[in-house]
Parts: C-alpha cells; structure tokens; sequence
C-alpha cells in the first residue's frame, strides 16, 4: 500500500508542470521594473505588458521598485516564488554590470534567473559639442592624443562608463570620467563645454542633434540608424570592436516550469514582430528582438565576459 501511494505522488509532481503550463495565467502577472517610471525600459514593460495581457487574458500589472542601480527590484524577482507570476523587465546593468561591480550582490544573474526573451537592443551614439574643431572620430581621437589634460566624458552610470573606457582602450586614448544623475545632465555638460565627449543614449540625444546642439561623430549599432542615417557606425570607421548594443529583456526566477518559459517566450517574439510594436520601437530608436530563452542566456554571459574584461584593463573600482 504505502508503494502504491509514493507511486501516486509520484505520478502526480510528473504531471504537475505541464497542467501548470496548460492553465497559465490565471491571475495577475506583475513585471517588475527597476526604473522609474517613463524611462526606457518603464516604456517596454508597458508596451509588451499591455499586449501580454491581451493575448494571455489576464491583466499584466508594471510595477516600478527604483533605486539602487536595479538592485532592489532584481533581488524582489530573484526571490520571488517560480510561477511565472513576477517577471523582471531588465536592462543590461542589472544583470551584467551590477555583477561587475558590486562584490556583495544579493542575487546572480545566471544562476538566479531564468531568461525568457530579449525584447529590444538600442545603441550609444558618440556625441561632442558642435562648437569644437573635430568632424570625425579620427580627428577626435588625435585631439585627444595631443590634449590627455583636457579629455574627459560624461555619463549617468556604469553603462556609459564602460562603454567609453572601451572607446578609450581601442582607440589609445586618455580621458576622466565625470559622472552626473541622469543622462539629461550629462549631455547638458557637453553643451556647455564642461566635458569633451559622451557615449549617449539616442533618445535624450536626439532632438538636440536634429536642432544641431550636438554634433553625433558615430553610432555603436550594426548598421545606421534610420533616425541618423548620415552618422556612421564605428565598424564602418575601423572600430568594429566598438558594436555596442545594450538590452532590455525579460526574466523569471529561476526554477520557473520550462513550459511556463517557453510560453512567454513564443508570445514575446510574436508581440516584438508585430508591425505597429516594431514602429513604436523604431520611434524611440530601439530595435526589437524577440530572441529564445536559451539565446538570451548566452548573450547575458558573453557580455558578463566582455565587460568584465573592460573593468579589468580599465581598473573601474567594485563597490560593496
């Protein structure tokens, strides 16, 4: 009798995944942002949340928990119960920088989380201020080769840091990094001649390139932006290593049922193909992906290698 009644129990954790799966969702799902709200990746959990909701008939509710450079909302989903009920909607620096950078992290990015689609990339574009004497990258990098005393770059956090100490390494340049809040303040200190260059978001950049405020030298993406299409890209100048292309993607905890994962995953990738996502995407100068569970997780531990190594050369302080 007791055989029969472990084989039963047995017989009933096998099934329990898959009915899981065939019933999700039937409640609520909450994707957590690490931003505040009206930022870029507030703007993809919207956009995606809302589509969700409509296909999965459920509500999808974004809830914001900034602060912290992402920490706090990452470690409240990497805790959170493995239902596919809370998601985390993450930039790069979540899972790729913070890891980097703080010694005591309360969460790992490869063994907490289980990686459910990359939604969106969006490149850097390296600005100056028009009032300076360089057309091009070329003769940026010779000015600063010629004046180190007066190089420096802004940015707003770890995303911008790393990627100009590697614009630093491949070009063989040296420049301080002067950091301000937000990105806002860091072009605002390009225009009014405090610092010489940015790796910038093309968002807040773009209309102050339009009214020719700034002055956009190359862009980090593969290929031009259709928004910039007379900048080029630095593999097209003789910098290939400097492809940047930062992320936003969404996660559940680790453990959540596979069948759960791919579910998310297969409506994800239909929602970013859609043409009006993919024209609201555009609009904001990020490109959509839609990439598998199991490419996502490559692309979260080649960056972690990638930027690790930057850190290294660069010797950016970790932080407890």
């Amino acid at each position: 009798m007791r055989f029969r009644i472990l084989a039963a129990l047995a017989l009933v954790c096998i099934a329990a995944p898959p009915a899981m799966a065939q019933s999700y969702p039937n409640k609520p799902i909450h994707i957590i942002v690490g931003q505040a709200a009206g930022g870029g990746m507030d703007t993809l959990a919207r956009l995606v949340g809302q589509r969700l909701s409509q296909s999965l008939g459920q509500p999808v509710i974004v809830e914001n928990k900034a602060g912290a450079a992402g920490i706090i909302a990452t470690s409240f989903v990497a805790k959170a119960p493995a239902d596919g009920y809370t998601l985390l909607l993450s930039p790069t620096g979540n899972l790729v920088f913070n890891p980097i950078l703080y010694t005591k992290l309360p969460y790992s990015p490869q063994r907490d989380f289980a990686p459910i689609s990359m939604i969106a990339t969006f490149p850097l574009v390296l600005v100056v201020n028009p009032a300076q004497p360089f057309q091009n990258v070329k003769e940026l990098v010779a000015y600063m080769k010629a004046h180190p005393d007066k190089s420096n770059y802004s940015g707003s956090g770890p995303a911008f840091q790393f990627a100009s100490e590697l614009f630093k390494i491949k070009t063989g340049t040296q420049a301080e990094f002067i950091q301000y809040k937000g990105s806002n303040e860091a072009i605002t200190a390009i225009l009014g001649g405090d610092v010489l260059l940015a790796m910038a978001d093309t968002g807040p950049a773009a209309a102050l390139l339009a009214g020719g405020k700034l002055r956009a030298l190359a862009v980090t993406s593969h290929g031009r932006l259709s928004s910039m299409p007379n900048v080029p890209t630095m593999t097209e100048i003789g910098y290939s290593d400097l492809e940047i292309q930062y992320w936003g993607g969404l996660l559940a905890p680790a453990g959540t049922p596979p069948a759960i994962v791919k579910k998310l995953e297969g409506e994800v990738q239909r929602i970013v193909r859609l043409p009006e996502m993919q024209e609201r995407m555009n609009s904001i100068n990020v490109t959509p992906a839609g990439s598998t569970s199991e490419e996502f997780a490559k692309i979260i531990a080649s960056d972690i290698a990638r930027w690790s190594a930057v850190a290294k050369a660069s010797n950016i302080k970790t932080m407890d």
